[in-house]
């Protein structure tokens, strides 16, 4: 009879702390933006001003991809270079009344510091059920404390949607695989950064199906494609060149300048000039291919190969901004708690 009482005093218990944890994180979290002058920053030269400016475009009857027929493929004018939902977003709150461009992103900094916190929740619970508290405490510091994250919110960049939706889908991959092949879709739908993450949701699916594995992975492919087509499908048919030119455009722009750090393909383009484009993506692709073959091979786990992937990417694009390195930072700790898991049980059986 005694049972009972201590379960929901035990459950009220974790709670209790699971709540704390939360809130402390938050006051680090919003104490960090306030604290700081960070949102004084001047954004009218930054990215998330020409996705305002997407944005009105639409609602003035253009289409923000077409510009790209008008340049060279190679050297960048702030093109649209994103799937389009954000552009979509971008217009809906303008819509909303949020018109002028200070009141607008004076709104969506709002909108990313939820979603930078909600990073930061997703990567605590992760070791929160793992029974690794202190690590979920230095792993949720790490994201929000970091130079990167710090950066991203200081542009105001989009960066904290797509990512945040990206480790939502990975947390519930092997509970909810449909919910989970839907939120991977909607974080390329906002900004495509983790494509190259596609090959081993397909990997991961192949070997956790049970019978009709080629079956269930075409099924997954379609609910990763389902949002990014949806959303895309109106402006392929109001300009279908202007609209996949953009958006293949980061892999063909000229990689020069990019923080002054050269990457291989640049390097190799100064000694080979026709090593340019799509075929200068090969010393990345090569490379990350060992990442996907050792998946195959079940020798690395999920945040493992997560965090190989957009190391990789980082490390090889031709393009660097820093902003990139924000994708990276979260799968740090993941991907060391997933080995700390794993030695864990290893020592219990012994």
């Amino acid at each position: 009879m005694q049972i009972e009482p201590r379960i929901f005093k035990f459950l009220n218990k974790q709670k209790l702390v699971v709540f704390t944890c939360l809130f402390i994180i938050t006051l680090v979290g919003i104490g960090v933006v306030f604290s700081t002058p960070i949102w004084d920053y001047n954004t009218e030269r930054e990215d998330i001003y020409y996705i305002w400016l997407e944005g009105k475009r639409i609602l003035s009857g253009e289409n923000p991809y077409a510009r790209i027929l008008l340049g060279d493929m190679r050297d960048n004018d702030k093109y649209a270079t994103y799937f389009p939902l954000f552009y979509l977003l971008s217009a809906l709150t303008q819509l909303l009344g949020f018109k002028e461009y200070s009141a607008w992103v004076y709104l969506w900094r709002h909108v990313f510091l939820f979603f930078n916190l909600g990073i930061s929740y997703l990567i605590f619970y992760q070791f929160y059920n793992k029974m690794m508290l202190i690590f979920g405490f230095f792993a949720s510091f790490f994201w929000l404390l970091n130079r990167w994250t710090i950066h991203v919110t200081q542009i105001a960049h989009i960066d904290f949607v797509g990512l945040f939706f990206l480790l939502f889908s990975l947390a519930i991959f092997h509970k909810h695989k449909r919910l989970s092949f839907l939120l991977f879709g909607l974080s390329l739908s906002l900004k495509q950064i983790a494509i190259f993450l596609l090959p081993l949701y397909l990997i991961w699916t192949w070997q956790e199906s049970e019978k009709n594995k080629l079956e269930s992975t075409v099924k997954s492919l379609l609910l990763i494609l389902i949002i990014p087509i949806i959303t895309s499908l109106p402006f392929i048919i109001w300009n279908a060149e202007g609209f996949f030119k953009s958006i293949i455009f980061s892999a063909t722009r000229s990689p020069a300048g990019h923080l002054g750090v050269p990457s291989i393909d640049e390097l190799i383009g100064l000694v080979i000039p026709e090593f340019v484009g799509i075929k200068a993506k090969l010393p990345m692709l090569l490379i990350m291919s060992l990442v996907f073959i050792g998946a195959i091979k079940r020798q690395i786990g999920i945040y493992t190969s997560v965090l190989l992937t957009m190391f990789v990417f980082v490390d090889f694009n031709s393009v660097l901004f820093r902003q990139y390195l924000c994708w990276v930072v979260p799968f740090i700790p993941l991907a060391i708690g997933d080995t700390m898991s794993t030695n864990r049980q290893d020592y219990k059986t012994k």
